[in-house]
């Protein structure tokens, strides 16, 4: 009997201790990582998520970001009291009491969910577990066994969390990593893209609607389902009540509100600045270039340099993480603070805007309406657009997905000549329509575009930047990627040689008639075309300043200039100025024949504004890791590149091209009176304009022109780049005035006199008389 008690004895306990020690082992084992993956250490202290890199304005404004995931981190302190209770009272009632597993909570989901067939009564996961589940996404399995073991683990990773994080973290921890859909990855993300706002400026119902898609954000998502997300808030409003964080009173009215989402779609063809932020994007990802990567010599001569000088081009490879691998921009949650002004972007875009959609674009339209060869011009062969069409149908996104999917020509040539549903580009807006492929590169060739960028001479920030008119349909960029022909905007690095010391003075006088250059190899004189018409008419063959012919884009003055120096001097003098485009050694470079990138041209013209010193164009001040580190700083590369005294007598050549030249409009149409220099510059045929002006504090470029240099308005009136460019850079001149916040003002270049032994002053310098006829005093062998 006795002997028999005892083995009831032993039996009672194995029955009761056994299972206990089962579950112990089951969790020792499930801890080390024995039964399935278990996260380290390390995965637990630094558990690894992809972070969106932000781009930063100077103003703190984000321009947009680069990801993976598009997540951004939020400390708890940025996360208001309402999201948090909110989550609280839906998800976790007990969160502040229980370490990471919530057993009432578990005792509930068995007797009612298990035993009594509830399936409204809710599950027994504790904020810490779904965090659990969110860091280290569950594996697929359908053995019941390995679901449950799934479930052990999730218990084990909640506690050890809660070991390692106080209840704060875990709460930021936890929005951090939630996907709220709609490319909102984590609660900083989800509070700009469904209301426009920062994470601790949500309110109550806006917490609410957040909260609420926790339980199921595919099935509660506001853009798809607004009622059903609608009651999920209210759902989250009643369990608030419910645990005494509102009254009924305020519960009775926060029900009844409507759903007010302020929905900012994410996509990087959309917003701000997209021209600047995938120039970034791709500069700071390129890698070393190679040769044989090139066709072109050229371009791989100007990217080499590129990875040599440029601190930010290639940035990502150049420099590594402590763990030696190269950054990612996608992943790595950098914070790249730029030199872009978000007020100034803005009015940029708004003054290309304006002229094109307005003005320039209307016209354009109404000049080629009726054409048989619109858009292009008449000189052209009809051979010669079927050929211009035929290259812009193999340079289209359709054209490669089609050769990738296997398409042979004549597939490819019927697919191009279907018609097809589309959105296309207007000034008012996308227009969802039907055409072929082919008609579609034909209405686009209709259209202008134009290039914009504008910075401050003394840092070489670029404060504004606009590529082109429309990102999502036209992706080519006008400011650092584009190649075109710049006229008289080059006009300016002629005269420089004249203007440094030894030199001439801008009042100096030389004989307005045609200058020929002997050309090698028996080929015949070339003679610049003669700039005449109009008021000048009367100056012909007489004697003027160079300050007039410069004013004027007097071809044959520039040839004069040209003529007492050679192309190598010019060339050499505009490397130094930033401008690493090729240039032929050709005597047509004063009339502008080069073809030079916008950016280039505006960071030489800083030259002038700056006192003679070449400040290279920046971009990017510095770069944060995602723990805010600052892991590179960019200081602006600045050298001498002329003297004072010849960036001087440049600024009293430029600001006669406002004052009496080509450019005066800026004054009778625009009414800007305070000092302002610059140049305008058209090319043959119409096909480019141009307008670089500056100011003491501002140094802007425009470009504005067709697709092909076919495309282009008939006459010199509409096509000059006064009429084309300039508008669009007194446009943006003056709103950036208008707002005075931006502390930018009217100040004179200079306040006092460079003196240096040459006269700029055109009043006291009688070196001529102009009514001498030029041909009186020329010596028979000086002729041209």
């Amino acid at each position: 009997m006795k002997n028999k008690q005892k083995f009831y004895i032993k039996i009672f306990w194995a029955t009761y201790i056994l299972p206990f020690l089962f579950v112990m082992l089951l969790f020792i084992l499930i801890s080390f990582g024995k039964l399935g993956f278990m996260p380290t250490f390390e995965d637990l202290e630094n558990p690894k998520s992809n972070l969106a890199s932000e781009v930063y304005s100077t103003d703190q404004v984000v321009l947009g970001s680069y990801f993976k995931e598009n997540r951004s981190l939020s400390t708890y302190d940025e996360l208001p009291p309402v999201l948090v209770d909110a989550l609280i009272a839906t998800e976790d009632e007990r969160f502040r009491s229980h370490s990471g597993i919530d057993f009432r909570s578990l005792g509930r989901v068995v007797v009612k969910t298990i035993f009594g067939g509830n399936k409204s009564s809710g599950g027994g996961s504790t904020i810490t577990q779904q965090l659990a589940k969110n860091l280290f996404p569950r594996e697929r399995f359908n053995n019941p066994l390995q679901k449950v073991l799934r479930k052990l683990r999730e218990w084990v990773i909640a506690v050890k969390l809660e070991k390692r994080y106080t209840k704060e973290e875990i709460i930021a921890m936890y929005f951090n990593k939630f996907d709220f859909l709609n490319h909102a990855v984590g609660i900083k993300s989800a509070a700009r893209v469904y209301f426009g706002l920062t994470p601790d400026s949500l309110n109550i119902e806006q917490a609410a609607m957040l909260v609420g898609m926790a339980k199921n954000p595919s099935f509660y998502n506001p853009l798809r389902r607004p009622d059903t997300t609608k009651h999920r808030r209210n759902v989250v409003f009643a369990q608030m009540l419910k645990n005494n964080y509102i009254s009924i009173a305020k519960f009775d009215s926060l029900k009844k509100l409507p759903m007010k989402l302020d929905y900012h779609k994410v996509d990087h063809k959309l917003g701000n600045a997209t021209y600047f932020r995938e120039y970034l994007r791709t500069t700071l990802s390129v890698k070393k270039p190679k040769r044989e990567n090139y066709f072109l010599a050229d371009k791989y001569r100007e990217d080499s340099l590129e990875w040599e000088n440029n601190p930010i081009y290639g940035w990502c490879n150049k420099n590594k993480k402590p763990d030696d691998k190269p950054y990612d921009i996608y992943r790595d949650g950098l914070k790249i603070y730029t030199t872009i002004n978000a007020k100034m972007q803005k009015y940029a875009e708004e003054a290309v805007k304006e002229h094109l959609s307005k003005y320039l674009q209307p016209l354009f339209f109404k000049q080629q309406k009726g054409r048989k060869k619109a858009p292009f011009s008449w000189r052209i062969s009809d051979k010669q657009i079927k050929k211009i069409m035929y290259v812009s149908m193999k340079r289209s996104e359709r054209y490669r997905a089609l050769k990738k999917a296997k398409y042979d020509s004549i597939q490819i040539i019927k697919n191009f000549n279907t018609p097809t549903k589309m959105y296309v580009f207007s000034w008012k807006g996308d227009i969802d329509t039907t055409m072929t492929p082919m008609d579609s590169i034909l209405y686009y060739k209709y259209f202008l575009h134009a290039g914009f960028m504008s910075l401050e001479p003394q840092t070489g920030y670029v404060r504004a930047y606009v590529g082109d008119i429309d990102y999502n349909h036209f992706k080519f960029d006008h400011v650092m990627t584009a190649k075109r022909q710049v006229g008289s905007t080059f006009k300016p690095f002629v005269y420089t040689i004249a203007m440094m010391p030894g030199g001439f003075s801008p009042c100096h006088k030389v004989p307005n008639i045609n200058v020929s250059f002997s050309m090698p190899d028996n080929k015949p004189d070339y003679t610049p075309k003669f700039s005449s018409g109009g008021y000048l008419k009367k100056y012909e063959g007489k004697m003027v300043s160079l300050k007039f012919g410069l004013a004027n884009s007097m071809n044959q003055i520039s040839a004069w200039v040209l003529k007492q120096y050679s192309p190598e001097a010019v060339i050499e003098i505009v490397k130094k100025m930033g401008i690493n485009s090729y240039i032929p050694p050709v005597f047509s470079i004063c009339v502008g024949a080069a073809e030079i990138k916008l950016s280039e041209m505006v960071g030489a013209y800083d030259t002038y504004a700056n006192k003679g010193v070449f400040v290279k164009p920046m971009l990017i001040t510095r770069i944060e890791d995602r723990n805010g580190n600052v892991i590179s700083v960019f200081k602006p590369q600045m050298k001498e590149v002329i003297s004072e005294g010849t960036a001087y007598r440049m600024v009293q050549l430029m600001r006669g091209v406002i004052d009496g030249g080509t450019s005066t409009r800026i004054r009778y149409k625009y009414g800007l009176k305070n000092e302002i220099a610059g140049k305008t510059g058209t090319t043959n045929d119409n096909s480019d304009g141009w307008f670089i002006g500056f100011t003491p504090n501002l140094v802007s470029g425009v470009w504005v022109g067709g697709e092909e240099r076919s495309i282009r308005f008939m006459s010199t009136t509409y096509g000059q780049g006064a009429n084309m460019a300039l508008p669009i850079w007194a446009l943006y001149m003056k709103k950036v005035y208008a707002d005075k916040s931006l502390g930018i003002k009217k100040t004179p270049f200079y306040k006092y006199k460079i003196k240096d032994g040459i006269e700029t002053d055109c009043k006291k310098y009688k070196q001529f008389s102009s009514e001498i006829n030029a041909s009186s005093y020329i010596p028979e062998d000086e002729k041209y």
